[in-house]
């Protein structure tokens, strides 16, 4: 097992570590319960509910190909006996194998992706099929969102020592470079419009973030690509300047110019996961090391502003290790996601528009009681992964 990560952060915090190592055991505790062993998959979520007797228990709901193939691209890096604790018996690379097998059936790219990718990263035979489903969906000239077409990329970045994909990596790699508008740091929803509706075609996630950025800084160290790791490291540097107080990653952004469209939900994925995967990810490839910001992000899970009662103390925790959870987000609670609409739409016609009354008027402290096994997959792809080779 890698350690890198987790000593570099003992030695700049422990406290943090100490964190660190809690969310991490929590993620090995928490994923068998969400694995489905009559259909060898993962649930879509675990939800909070209010059973009849009136205590509150957790409900699984739904099935994700998704969050399973995410779960074998961190699961990988532990020992292989907890592997199979994870897997109904199976190693990471056994897992993988399954989804492998189910790829004919599939029709959405960033799920082929995602296992072509963890196919790559464990070394499985079939990696070849795999991503010749890749190929098959991922059509030329046909736009796509944003975060798969960097799954792809990574998939194909892993992969390029074992097979030859020198002409769809580039191609993967143009596409991506090419999706942001103008000068702007930031990555859009989609590669090219056609995907997204006007009104709303310069709002991006947090997500359209860190996935180019990470598949970016995986093209760069996998084989010396200084436009690729540059593109990197100036979107990761945007998002880092624009970090909450609170460490709190923000949600949507106006891929136009850079700025914030709307702060919230905060996700706890976002604190202890992506943002450490893809930072880690770029300062392991040369780019700029944005330790701080990680560690800033990471303290949120137990300091969160938007929770603390008049006294500073915390009304509720996001971890519950009782559960085998992390409570998935902290949101505003307005209907209907009222505010991120007004924002966009405002903002598509007034960049850096605030609309302030909103702000007092949908405060944010709500909080979204389910989680994902994705989640717990990122968190240790994020912590137990290492230098790229």
């Amino acid at each position: 097992m890698n350690t890198t990560r987790l000593g570099a952060l003992a030695h700049e915090d422990q406290s943090l570590h100490a964190l660190a190592e809690r969310l991490l055991a929590l993620a090995e505790a928490g994923l068998p319960a969400m694995y489905l062993p009559d259909d060898e998959t993962f649930v879509f979520t675990r939800a909070g509910v209010i059973s009849p007797e009136g205590t509150p228990v957790l409900e699984q709901r739904g099935t994700s190909t998704r969050y399973a193939a995410i779960t074998a691209l961190g699961a990988r890096f532990l020992p292989e006996d907890r592997q199979r604790a994870l897997f109904g018996g199976r190693t990471a690379q056994e897992f993988t194998g399954l989804l492998v097998e189910r790829l004919p059936g599939l029709v959405n790219l960033g799920d082929a992706a995602l296992i072509a990718w963890a196919a790559a990263e464990t070394g499985h035979p079939e990696l070849a099929d795999a991503l010749d489903r890749v190929a098959a969906l991922d059509v030329p000239g046909r736009p796509q969102y944003t975060v798969e077409a960097a799954w792809v990329l990574s998939a194909l970045t892993a992969a390029r020592a074992v097979v030859d994909v020198e002409e769809r990596l580039a191609a993967a790699r143009v596409r991506l470079l090419a999706a942001r508008v103008g000068d702007s740091p930031l990555f859009p929803h989609a590669t090219e419009p056609g995907l997204v509706p006007g009104y709303r075609s310069h709002v991006a996630c947090f997500a359209d973030q860190t996935y180019p950025l990470q598949a970016l800084a995986r093209l760069h160290a996998s084989g010396d690509d200084p436009q690729a790791l540059a593109a990197a490291d100036a979107c990761a540097a945007r998002i880092c300047e624009l970090q909450g107080d609170g460490g709190q990653w923000w949600w949507h952004y106006d891929a136009r110019e850079g700025g914030v469209v709307e702060g919230y939900p905060v996700y706890s994925v976002h604190q202890h996961a992506m943002a450490p995967t893809a930072l880690f990810d770029l300062a392991e490839a040369g780019g700029t090391d944005f330790g701080a910001a990680i560690r800033r992000g990471l303290r949120w899970m137990t300091d969160v502003p938007e929770l603390a009662d008049p006294t500073g103390n915390p009304r509720e925790s996001m971890i519950r290790e009782d559960f085998g959870v992390t409570w998935r987000k902290v949101y505003r609670g307005d209907p209907k996601k009222a505010v991120r609409a007004a924002r966009g739409l405002t903002t598509r016609v007034v960049p850096h528009a605030r609309l302030a009354p909103l702000d007092r008027i949908f405060r944010p402290g709500a909080v979204d009681r389910e989680c994902r096994p994705y989640e717990f997959g990122w968190m240790l792809f994020a912590w137990l992964g290492g230098p790229q080779r």
